[in-house]
């Protein structure tokens, strides 16, 4: 993006009206974005990412868990793009509920199953609600209850690990 700020290129910046590639979404740019967050923060899978609380660190998980699940793992497009929904889901709970400074992201894969982990300092639980149908809020534990084949908190004895595990076949 020419004339950005210098050093907030991976920053999500406001979109300019009437400006056609503003809405334009990419494949090849999400890739580069995706590397770029995985050259920045480091590989979820490998160890766990510090990510700052803020909004912005969503779109750095969801490109995080792109690049892991779709290209690393080679895991099917659609199973990708649950992860990422959901892996969105939680990092907004982390960042709107915790009051944390930084929260963790960590990506496991073992036999037919890959694990999403968030971990922040609160011990407060997350709470699933029930839904109705014009609900703008509210929606992301019934999201993760949904697609998620399991899914749960873990105590820690500083903060909780909130996680979600999905079936993912075996090459």
């Amino acid at each position: 993006m020419m004339g950005g700020m210098a050093g907030l290129e991976g920053v999500e910046q406001p979109r300019r009206h009437g400006s056609a590639t503003a809405a334009r979404w990419s494949p090849a740019v999400e890739d580069e974005r995706a590397l770029k967050a995985l050259e920045l923060f480091g590989n979820p899978a490998e160890a766990e990412v510090p990510l700052p609380s803020r909004p912005e660190s969503a779109a750095t998980a969801r490109r995080l868990t792109q690049i892991v699940v779709l290209r690393h793992w080679g895991l099917s497009p659609k199973l990708t793009e649950d992860a990422v929904l959901l892996v969105s889901e939680l990092v907004g709970n982390a960042v709107r509920h915790t009051g944390a400074r930084v929260f963790g992201l960590r990506m496991r894969r073992r036999r037919r199953w890959i694990r999403v982990e968030v971990r922040d300092p609160s011990r407060g639980l997350p709470c699933l609600m029930p839904v109705q149908e014009l609900d703008i809020s509210g929606r992301g534990l019934f999201l993760v209850d949904t697609l998620a084949d399991r899914w749960g908190v873990d105590l820690l004895p500083r903060g909780k690990t909130t996680w979600f595990e999905m079936r993912a076949p075996d090459r």
